[in-house]
């Protein structure tokens, strides 16, 4: 062997990461049989088949491997073949071919399930990249019947982009995104329930709308704990002192006015500021600044307080991290926690219950900064409602049966509001420009925006 054995088994622990990103866990499951069971029998290559077996627990190739490294004789043909194939050469190239900034051969694509109205759907999308440069999407029921299916060609933009992969993922996550929303949107409802004929091909010349997911949390991010500061608003005279705008109070649990009207181009939402929201115990002295230039009404979250959270009408996009709030319930998107489960020196497994593939989790945050209960997705998704859902919250009365679904779509975590009656909340992060009629979340008090 050329190389350091140990380093030699980094790589193939990485290159397997990317065959499974890639949607080839068969592949990386022999990958990683094959280099745990070359070379002693220690941690590092117990790591390796316990990566394996986490892929695919029933591999018969992981089994060879456990025999071999545990030294019991048998057939260990399957594991002679994978050691055989992914020899140090096979591992450098497939290093190499995923290291590659450009590309030519096709980008990976997006397959995801989505529940709508009972029922579960698959959408897949895929590139055939730039010998043939086009990007289709199918919307699959029934297990395999196909109801619609969009194309979009992309050739004549590549010579005007810098970089070519990003440009064409970026299409693909909006075209993958455009066909969930129009199934969510009852669109297909004629196909799905056979007064329709489907499984047409439509060739698409508009690009797909790359707003069709918004982001709250793209705004400006401080570093190190740096608070911002509210904005110094700019002296007005006396004949300029007239409302600019108001938010009506909707709900308030402290009392308070029925409605603030600031005259001031910029005001604090917070105990110290204009908008005091009198009796409301969230509040911190400075929570959010509102500004009003050029007729358009921005609002910027000022670190250290609680945040302000606002009503969405549209899908949105979470960051891992983000906070949201459904009926009175702080809820915070998280990742899942780096599985270790792998054999102790013995070596033996802990024993544990059966996993599912999940792609995030929701976990509940309490008074105080507590964490409540923690929900994993089943897959790509994870409900939330009273009654119906993973995460359910009975006793609430603000959460409607089936209130809202957060799932991982095209590489990304969006929420969306199934109709609810409340509402769902999202924290906002830096700055977002704020339209007549939205409603916005500052502890238990909500107010609406009118221009």
């Amino acid at each position: 062997m050329s190389g350091n054995l140990d380093q030699v088994r980094e790589k193939a622990a990485r290159v397997a990461k990317w065959l499974v990103e890639k949607e080839r866990p068969d592949e990386a499951v022999q990958l990683l049989c094959a280099w745990s069971a070359q070379g002693p029998s220690d941690t590092a290559g117990q790591a390796l088949l316990a990566e394996a077996l986490r892929i695919d627990p029933s591999a018969p190739v992981a089994q060879h491997t456990f025999e071999r490294m545990e030294g019991i004789p048998g057939d260990h043909a399957l594991l002679e073949r994978a050691i055989a194939h992914y020899t140090e050469a096979e591992l450098a190239r497939l290093e190499l071919e995923f290291r590659k900034p450009s590309f030519r051969r096709a980008q990976m694509g997006f397959n995801n399930n989505i529940k709508s109205r009972g029922q579960v759907f698959h959408v897949q999308t895929e590139d055939s990249g730039l010998d043939a440069p086009h990007i289709i999407t199918h919307l699959f029921a029934d297990g395999g019947r196909v109801i619609r299916s969009h194309k979009r060609e992309y050739g004549s933009q590549l010579a005007a982009q810098g970089d070519v992969a990003e440009f064409v993922r970026g299409m693909m996550k909006a075209q993958h995104m455009e066909m969930v929303l129009a199934l969510r949107d009852g669109r297909f409802d004629g196909i799905i329930e056979g007064r329709e004929a489907g499984g047409d091909l439509q060739v698409l010349k508009e690009p797909p709308r790359e707003d069709v997911v918004k982001r709250l949390s793209s705004g400006k991010r401080r570093e190190g704990g740096e608070r911002a500061e509210a904005p110094e608003a700019p002296a007005l005279a006396p004949a300029a002192l007239k409302p600019l705008y108001s938010l009506q109070v909707l709900r308030s649990l402290g009392g308070g006015p029925p409605l603030y009207e600031p005259t001031a181009e910029v005001s604090v939402i917070g105990a110290g500021g204009v908008i005091t929201l009198e009796g409301e115990r969230f509040c911190h002295p400075e929570e959010a600044a509102l500004t009003f230039r050029n007729n358009q009404l921005t609002i910027e979250d000022l670190d250290g307080g609680n945040g302000v959270f606002l009503r969405i009408r549209t899908p949105v996009e979470l960051e891992l991290g983000d906070e949201f709030i459904v009926g009175d319930q702080l809820l915070r998107a998280q990742e899942n926690p780096v599985a270790d489960d792998g054999p102790d020196p013995h070596p033996t497994y802990f024993y544990s219950s059966p996993k599912w593939p999940s792609s995030f989790r929701v976990t509940q945050v309490f008074e105080g900064g507590a964490l409540g209960a923690c929900v994993v997705a089943r897959g790509n998704t994870l409900q939330i409602g009273s009654a119906v859902g993973d995460l359910v919250f009975a006793d609430d009365p603000l959460v409607d049966q089936q209130h809202c679904i957060v799932e991982e779509q095209a590489g990304t975590v969006v929420l969306t509001d199934l109709g609810s009656r409340t509402g769902v909340f999202v924290r906002i992060r830096g700055e977002f420009e704020l339209r007549s009629g939205d409603e916005i979340l500052v502890g238990r008090t909500r107010l609406v925006v009118q221009l």
